[in-house]
């Protein structure tokens, strides 16, 4: 399970930093329309939910649902740098939290609540993927807005 487990987060991040790769330090602070995070946010947020899924997976009270918090947090970061920094940086945490964890750990059901209450604790590997395609996804509109051609993701 481990195995599959790191090789679906590090596909996650080889095809969100390819589809984002068009992306430059220029462009952190582009956003589509006011009140919309920046590029450089929507980086940043990937990567809180990522530290956001692997803590709630194992509090006893779940997931942290302070969201104007999170918010605050994703709003202060500046540069694509920065929020890349911290991707790579839950990424490397989530691989932490595999490998320091027992396949029956991870067949565990979540704590009872709103987010995936009681699904098995490996789940949260499949929503990372699913988000992070999200804000990828987003992320290639934004590079086209700025009249950049990202690359395919899966090439």
């Amino acid at each position: 399970m481990k195995q599959q487990l790191q090789a679906e987060l590090a596909a996650a991040l080889e095809y969100f930093n390819r589809s984002t790769s068009a992306l430059t330090e220029e462009d952190s602070g582009f956003s589509p329309a006011d009140g919309m995070f920046t590029a450089a946010q929507q980086v940043a947020h990937a990567a809180q939910t990522i530290d956001w899924f692997i803590e709630g997976a194992f509090k006893p009270e779940g997931f942290d649902m302070n969201f104007g918090a999170h918010e605050t947090a994703v709003r202060a970061v500046k540069s694509l740098a920065e929020g890349r920094a911290w991707l790579n940086k839950a990424v490397e945490n989530a691989k932490q939290a595999i490998d320091s964890r027992t396949d029956e750990e991870w067949r565990q059901p979540l704590p009872a609540g709103p987010v995936m209450g009681g699904a098995p604790r490996a789940a949260i590997f499949g929503a990372i993927t699913d988000h992070t395609a999200h804000h990828r996804g987003a992320l290639t509109v934004y590079a086209r807005l700025q009249g950049k051609t990202p690359p395919m993701p899966y090439m």
